[in-house]
Parts: C-alpha cells; structure tokens; sequence
C-alpha cells in the first residue's frame, strides 16, 4: 500500500524531517520525505495499511520540537517501488 502525507504547522526547521526518517525504519516502512514550498512537509510511505495508520499516528504527533495542526493523507495508486526511507529533495525523488 502506498499513501502521501501532507504535514501542516510548525514542521520546517524543527527536525521534522530526520525524525520522521527514524519513525519510519523503526517500523519498516519505506519511502519519501521532504520539506514543501508552502512550509509543510510532504512525504509518500509504503507498508501495510496497519503500519501505514501507526505511522500516521506519529506523524500527527512528530518531533517535540514541532507543531503539528494537521496530517492530510491519501492512498496512492500503483506498486511500491521504495526500498528504503529517506529524506528527499522532492516529491519527484
């Protein structure tokens, strides 16, 4: 299964991302995670969709340093074709 999330608030600058990369191995998921224009940060993840809503769950939470307002997340058609996480410099990555 794979599904983008989309990370609103205080996420830029605050460590959001590495943590997020660290959440994401501790429970085998595999994927995308980069800083948005718009002071978000977006990330696509892969897994099973037990897994997945763990890791929403975090992400709604993220690092003490940030603030989280809101976590948009949508399934995503098609195989998954990450073999790891990490952090990316897009979307397009």
């Amino acid at each position: 299964m794979r599904r983008r999330y989309t990370i609103r608030g205080i996420v830029q600058g605050v460590n959001f991302r590495n943590t997020a990369v660290a959440e994401a191995r501790r429970l085998g998921v595999t994927g995308r995670v980069w800083n948005a224009d718009d002071g978000g940060v977006g990330c696509v993840a892969e897994g099973d969709g037990p897994t997945l809503d763990l890791f929403r769950e975090w992400l709604r939470r993220g690092p003490r340093s940030a603030r989280v307002d809101d976590v948009d997340a949508r399934d995503l058609p098609g195989d998954p074709k990450y073999r790891d996480f990490r952090i990316s410099s897009d979307a397009a990555d």
